[in-house]
């Protein structure tokens, strides 16, 4: 690892550990219990060794029951504080990685849209479900089991050359082989573990985005295509996961060949000390014996928590590039706005979703208070961007827009947002019940006021028809509902909020007659008095808005009343009226 690599590792965890904070207490009782383990773990050899040379090996009995009740208090007390490292490490963990998500996903939801527009959502997901739980693992297996590790080793140590500084010579002559293979072990798979990580991410991604079109892979038939995608990611994951599986297969035998050659050393050299010289005791063989596996098992331990750790790592150097991702929306509003009157002007307004490429080249328009307005044009001429802009979703580059003659940047995101609903044209509905795709959980807004809502509109029979009504469940995305009855219930939740400006995104092309009428009926009722802009689809609507404006590529070419425009020889709106609406108003 490089000393850059380095450096950056050390301000990742430090960001780590200012998660910590609020358990603090928690985090120094763990570091606590991981002390006294260390202590109590070399503290064992050294009571059997006295007992061996004092008691055993003069064969004098007397006396020899107090080191019997001090190794059983040792072990009772190595059992207590392995019981509380163990479970509040893994508490401080979680409690952490709880923190952490709930941080990042109030960041996430504050995006502005052009974020979620160039990143996948399996990717996001990823980031809030599957990496947080490797960052848990950080501190329940990963940081503190390695520093218990390292510290039983360095009291290990100091133990053995306490005891016989001949034989902890041979032993240490054993660990530079070890340490040099534990620190190669550790580079190979931090790239391993990167390269799964990735993999995991590109897996997921895969999936919900499938998942998600599957009606589309079924229409197309595209099913055996997907698949052979399918295998070709699961494979690049599992070539992923072998390389973990590779390097752990040449370390760990490497590192118990070490541990058993050690071993065979200290008896056959302790041994000869023992019978020749006796510059070494039978309680030395038998501590040493003891403890080489406490020395050389926490390498071991240390490398196989590094994986973890590493995994951890890597996730939350993920996880943080989220959460310092400035994506959002600038509210730096000061007023608080409880009620527009509903005058809307756009003054020379350019916009575009990719530099250099303007979607709105300059367009100015005003809406009168109370006034509906229809935005007509091809695809791609830049109705949905108005209202994108309106919501500020996305700021404008140049011009500005003003509500009652107020900037919209000046007003507070959330008032602004509070005051304007939109209906989009692609109705989002969650796997929850009718109620709560209306409420949205407001409880501001009560089932009396949902129902007495959809009686104006004209859908409360609609509702009712359905099983156990407004608390109908209606799946994922709303997929026991057809998709007129998703746009009624996107009406209702547009009207129950009693908003000052209704922006309506209109589409009634792919709904049943009888959906469609009750969608004019409350397209009708929700406009009515109220400031409105339509991306208008139909005809009907068309006819009955105050003023219609034109849009082709970006411009606003046109703009009057239906009969004023259809006066205007060649004109955009006549073209479009006879080529697309004409044909609608003879059928």
């Amino acid at each position: 690892m490089s000393k850059v690599d380095t450096i950056l590792e050390i301000d990742l965890f430090k960001k780590l550990l200012k998660f910590i904070k609020p358990y603090k207490h928690i985090f120094i009782g763990v570091l606590v219990a991981v002390i006294l383990l260390a202590i109590f773990g070399a503290l064992r050899p050294y009571i059997l060794q006295q007992a061996i040379d004092q008691k055993i090996a003069t064969k004098t009995i007397e006396g020899f029951l107090p080191y019997i009740l001090i190794m059983a208090a040792l072990l009772i007390a190595e059992v207590v504080c392995q019981l509380l490292f163990i479970y509040y490490s893994g508490y401080l963990g979680q409690s952490v990685v709880k923190d952490i998500r709930v941080k990042l996903f109030d960041h996430m939801i504050r995006f502005r849209m052009k974020y979620f527009d160039n990143s996948s959502v399996g990717v996001l997901i990823t980031r809030a479900v599957t990496d947080m739980e490797r960052i848990a693992d950080v501190f329940g297996e990963g940081f503190f089991m390695i520093f218990r590790d390292l510290l039983t080793m360095l009291v290990v140590s100091i133990v053995m050359l306490y005891m016989n500084w001949e034989l902890s010579f041979i032993v240490f002559l054993m660990l530079p082989l070890v340490l040099y293979a534990t620190r190669l072990f550790q580079k190979y798979m931090k790239r391993a573990f990167e390269e799964v990580r990735t993999e995991v991410s590109n897996l997921n991604s895969f999936v919900q985005e499938r998942i998600t079109g599957m009606k589309i892979l079924q229409l197309f038939t595209r099913e055996e295509t997907e698949y052979k995608k399918f295998q070709e990611i699961n494979s690049r994951h599992k070539k992923g996961w072998l390389k973990t599986v590779w390097y752990n297969s040449i370390f760990f035998p490497i590192a118990e060949l070490s541990s058993s050659i050690t071993i065979g050393l200290i008896a056959w050299y302790g041994g000869l000390n023992t019978v020749i010289d006796q510059t070494a005791s039978l309680g030395d063989l038998t501590a040493f014996i003891m403890m080489i596996p406490m020395l050389f098992r926490p390498l071991r331990q240390i490398a196989d928590k590094f994986n973890t750790l590493q995994m951890g790592m890597v996730a939350a150097k993920r996880v943080f590039r989220v959460l310092e991702t400035t994506s959002q929306i600038d509210d730096h509003g000061t007023l608080e706005v409880s009620h527009f009157k509903g005058h809307i002007s756009f003054k020379e307004v350019r916009f575009s979703y990719v530099e250099d490429e303007e979607v709105l080249k300059g367009i100015s328009f005003d809406v009168e208070v109370g006034e509906t307005v229809a935005i007509v044009g091809a695809t791609g001429a830049g109705k949905s961007t108005i209202i994108n802009l309106l919501n500020r979703f996305y700021d404008i580059q140049k011009g500005t827009i003003c509500i009652d003659d107020i900037n919209i940047k000046e007003i507070k995101l959330a008032s602004l947002r509070t005051q304007i609903a939109i209906v989009l044209q692609d109705v989002f509905l969650f796997a929850d019940t009718i109620l709560s795709n209306i409420t949205l959980n407001n409880p501001n807004i009560s089932l009396e006021d949902v129902e007495q809502a959809a009686k104006d509109i004209g859908i409360h029979d609609f509702i009712m028809s359905l099983p156990n009504a407004y608390h109908y469940n209606v799946k994922e995305r709303g997929a026991m509902l057809s998709s007129g009855q998703r746009q009624l219930i996107s009406f209702l939740r547009a009207y129950v909020t009693n908003p000052s400006i209704l922006v309506l995104d209109e589409a009634t092309s792919s709904v049943d007659s009888y959906s469609e009428q009750l969608i004019q009926n409350a397209t009708y009722k929700i406009t009515k008095g109220r400031t409105s802009i339509v991306i208008a689809h139909r005809l009907a609507t068309i006819k009955k808005a105050d003023k219609i404006i034109v849009m082709d590529e970006g411009k606003i070419v046109e703009i009057g009343t239906h009969q004023e425009l259809l006066k205007i020889e060649d004109g955009f709106y006549r073209n479009l009226y006879e080529v697309q609406f004409l044909k609608e108003e003879v059928l």
